[in-house]
């Protein structure tokens, strides 16, 4: 009887057996997969970095030979952007009245309105010829993409009639004109392609601090001037 019942028994061990086994191994498989699965992710995500880096250091390469073949080192950047620091002080300005920052793709000067035009003017100051000048040079001394020129003003409506008459749709074409005018000097001076110039007026609609104070309005009172990197390879 009892061994009637082990021989019973021993189909049912062994089957059990086996599915124990069958369960190892496709839990086994699953995981094989789920690590074959991240090592193909990593392998791709390497693959990326690496064509990433190989792209940036084609950029610094470029920029690099740029600036050599224009005959500029490190050291005549700095003496070009302390003479523009001599010109503010020259006519009266102070650092913040321009100031150079970089960002994301690229670098960007902002200048102050009342640095380069009057009151209410789209017109360039003489003041304001100087320091673009210097900011061109500086623009043109290594290879860059396009330049973007944003003109932007406070919220304050346009008042007086005769400035009312001469920008009849206010604040947003005052902020155009002056754009045009700060990309017109660039290109005229003969430094930066005119093909890679783009003007912007914004008005009052992408300030940089709340209207809510002379000074901040100040601050929204302002000419951007955006230069893009350049691409890998590119000229300037």
């Amino acid at each position: 009887m009892k061994f009637t019942t082990l021989a019973l028994a021993c189909p049912a061990l062994l089957a059990f057996a086996s599915c124990v086994a069958q369960e190892r191994y496709d839990d086994a498989t699953l995981s094989a997969k789920h690590y074959q699965n991240k090592t193909i992710e990593n392998d791709r995500r390497v693959s990326e970095l690496e064509d990433e880096n190989r792209r940036l250091r084609a950029q610094l390469d470029a920029s690099e030979k740029s600036l050599k073949e224009a005959g500029f080192s490190p050291e005549a950047v700095d003496e070009r952007l302390a003479n523009l620091s001599k010109i503010l002080a020259e006519i009266g300005g102070n650092p913040g009245d321009v100031t150079k920052f970089s960002v994301d793709g690229g670098y960007v000067y902002r200048m102050k309105d009342s640095i380069v035009f009057g009151l209410g003017s789209a017109e360039l100051s003489e003041d304001g010829k100087k320091i673009l000048a210097e900011i061109c040079t500086d623009i043109s001394s290594r290879a860059h993409g396009k330049v973007y020129v944003r003109g932007h003003t406070d919220s304050t409506p346009i008042s007086k009639p005769e400035t009312k008459a001469k920008y009849p749709n206010g604040n947003l074409q005052l902020s155009a004109e002056r754009a045009v005018s700060v990309g017109a000097y660039l290109g005229g001076a003969g430094k930066i392609e005119e093909a890679k110039i783009v003007v912007m007026g914004f008005g009052s609609h992408d300030p940089v601090a709340s209207n809510d104070s002379p000074e901040n309005k100040q601050r929204n009172r302002r000419v951007d001037i955006f230069v893009a990197d350049a691409e890998a390879g590119a000229q300037k």
